[in-house]
C-alpha cells in the first residue's frame, strides 16, 4: 500500500513537471475570454484549421467590444452562411502573414494581409492599423503573435 501512495505522488510530480502545451492563435484567443465574437466568426468562416497551422500569422484581433460598435445586426448578418465570403475577406484582413512585433513596426509602414489588401501602421497617437488603437501588443502565441484592436477594421470593397 504504501509503494502505491509513493508510485501515485511520484506520477503526479512527473506530470505537473511536463511543458504545458504551447497555444496557437486560436486557443489563445479563446483563454484570453475577450474574443468569443472573434472565435465564432472565425468558426463561421471555417478558418480556424487556418489559423492553428504552423504559421507564423500576426493577427489584429477585435475585441468583442470592437464588434459590438458595429451597427446593429451587423455580426449577426455576416455569420449567415450565405455571406461566408465576406466574413472571410474581413476576418483575413486582420491577418498578415509573418510573426510581425510591435518593435518591427514604424511610422507609415504598410503591409499585405492574408485577404490581398494593404494595412496602414500610424504611430503618431500611440499604435494605429488604419482607424484602430491597438490596445495590448505582442500577445504570444506559438504560430504567431496577436494585437489587440478596439475596432473591426474593414477592407476596401
Amino acid at each position: 500500500m504504501k509503494f502505491a501512495k509513493y508510485l501515485a505522488i511520484g506520477l503526479v510530480a512527473s506530470v505537473m513537471s511536463l511543458p504545458a502545451k504551447a497555444a496557437d492563435i486560436v486557443d489563445t484567443a479563446v483563454d484570453a475570454g475577450s474574443f468569443s465574437t472573434l472565435v465564432a466568426a472565425v468558426q463561421a468562416a471555417g478558418l480556424v484549421d487556418t489559423l492553428k497551422g504552423d504559421g507564423p500569422f500576426t493577427v489584429f484581433a477585435p475585441t468583442d467590444e470592437a464588434f459590438a460598435a458595429l451597427p446593429a445586426g451587423t455580426v449577426d448578418d455576416l455569420l449567415k452562411p450565405e455571406n461566408k465570403e465576406k466574413l472571410v475577406a474581413i476576418l483575413t484582413y486582420h491577418v498578415v502573414p509573418g510573426k510581425v512585433m510591435s518593435t518591427d513596426l514604424s511610422d507609415g509602414m504598410t503591409a499585405k494581409t492574408v485577404e490581398g489588401s494593404e494595412i496602414t501602421v500610424d504611430l503618431d497617437n500611440g499604435v494605429m492599423v488604419n482607424d484602430a488603437n491597438v490596445v495590448t501588443a505582442d500577445v504570444a502565441a506559438d504560430n504567431g503573435v496577436i494585437h489587440v484592436i478596439d475596432k473591426v477594421i474593414m477592407p476596401p470593397m
